[in-house]
């Protein structure tokens, strides 16, 4: 075992590595078996669940054919869609490589269930940056404010919690689609748990039973035994260059829900008359079903390396989100830096240990969607893959990188240690 580790030692060197840097994360590794373990109980359950919605919608081999042109009768399609259906508890879903993007699944499903005069209320603060153009809180062409959609948001109490009062307030006649976002964004307040999000869709439609909730599920899937729609969620939305692609999806997002909401999202996405009738798969569908098959797996190993990464830089000093003891509802890691060359020099260590693209340098610049410059780091196999090792960060106050992903437990930590070499070289950590 020693003799193993002393080659183990010697290829981190090699790598780059600082044996002060690695005798530092082993440190850390060693704290962190019992949460690893827990890990990995979440892992089986929903790896089972997976393999469960598969085994009763009957994939077969037939699944993985490629379809052109319109797609219709696509069986790989259809029962993809059974088996998100059954995975999330939902009635329908919309799986489909069209939808390029998480943004793109949010404002699909958004604009799909709300028609002028409607009114969006989100109950848990601004949005992620990406959504305030679909919104129209930044102006932007083909908002939904340009159709006359208003929008009105209900701030977090400064400890996290929920303005219950505020909300009650909030909710009025033209309320039409309540969005809570389950990941943080780039923002230093908690992830919503499951329970939470329940709780709070329990109290909406106590006082408007009629109102759409939907859920941002990006970064959440498979964190946890149970998902937003396994608690009230109308319809829960995600990526597929996320956590349920398993790192295998090259494109693509989800939208599951209720029939009604779902079908909805459909025409808005094809064409009204149209709807999930058409869609050709383009040969996606071994990945897709591949991908998802794999997802329990894939994120339990990043979700291991955004506590390992809580425990490093926890240990170091600086102010992180979880901290390194609290419950993870997803996959991301915020660390605090306060000035931007930490930001910038995190970034450049996990670029420094992708597989792909290691020799790249990242920088900031002005990335469409978003309103200050932003550093973005992912040697990925998918561009943009967030379930891949990646980090990223605006410019600006109070300068925080935000981690994630890592297609392997392994590569976490590496990126991880990697990282805080970046940083001891640049002088913004001692060990």
């Amino acid at each position: 075992m020693e003799n193993r580790e002393r080659v183990t030692e010697t290829l981190y060197r090699e790598m780059g590595i600082d044996p002060k840097v690695s005798a530092f994360g082993a440190q850390i590794e060693e704290t962190l078996k019992e949460r690893f373990a827990a890990i990995d109980e979440t892992v089986e359950y929903n790896q089972l669940k997976v393999i469960k919605a598969m085994q009763e919608s009957r994939v077969e081999a037939a699944c993985f054919a490629a379809t052109s042109g319109y797609g219709y009768n696509d069986l790989g399609r259809e029962k993809l869609e059974e088996v998100y259906a059954a995975a999330f508890h939902t009635e329908a879903a919309l799986v489909r490589p069209q939808i390029t993007c998480g943004t793109h699944a949010l404002a699909v499903a958004l604009s799909g269930n709300l028609r002028p005069g409607d009114e969006l209320l989100s109950p848990v603060g601004k949005p992620y940056d990406t959504l305030e153009e679909v919104i129209g809180i930044r102006p932007s062409k083909g908002s939904l404010a340009e159709y006359g959609v208003t929008y009105r948001q209900v701030d977090l109490l400064p400890d996290g919690g929920f303005d219950y009062p505020a909300i009650e307030k909030a909710l009025n006649e033209r309320t039409k689609l309540v969005t809570i976002q389950r990941s943080k964004g780039y923002q230093t307040r908690p992830t919503l748990s499951v329970k939470r999000i329940g709780e709070l869709m329990a109290f909406i439609k106590e006082r408007k039973p009629d109102v759409i909730c939907m859920v941002d599920n990006c970064y959440g899937e498979f964190v946890e035994r149970l998902e937003p729609t396994d608690v009230g969620a109308d319809l829960c939305v995600g990526s597929l260059i996320k956590n349920p692609g398993g790192g295998l999806a090259p494109v693509g997002g989800y939208i599951v829900g209720k029939e009604k909401y779902v079908e909805q999202a459909a025409y808005r996405l094809i064409s009204p008359g149209l709807g999930k009738e058409v869609g050709a798969s383009l040969g996606v569908m071994t990945s897709f079903y591949q991908g998802f098959f794999l997802a329990p797996a894939v994120t339990g190993g990043a979700l291991k390396g955004a506590v390992f990464a809580a425990n490093v830089y926890e240990k170091l000093g600086f102010s992180v989100l979880p901290d390194g003891r609290e419950s993870r509802h997803d996959i991301i890691q915020a660390v605090t830096f306060g000035k931007p060359e930490g930001v910038i020099a995190f970034c450049q260590g996990i670029q420094a240990a992708a597989p792909v693209d290691s020799y790249v340098t990242p920088e900031p610049w002005a990335m469409p969607g978003y309103d200050s410059d932003v550093i973005m780091a992912a040697g990925a196999f998918v561009q943009g893959s967030s379930i891949e090792l990646s980090a990223d960060g605006p410019i600006k106050p109070p300068y925080a990188v935000y981690f994630q992903g890592g297609l392997t437990w392994q590569h976490a930590k590496f990126g991880i240690l990697m990282s805080l070499q970046k940083l001891l070289e640049a002088g913004l950590v001692t060990l």
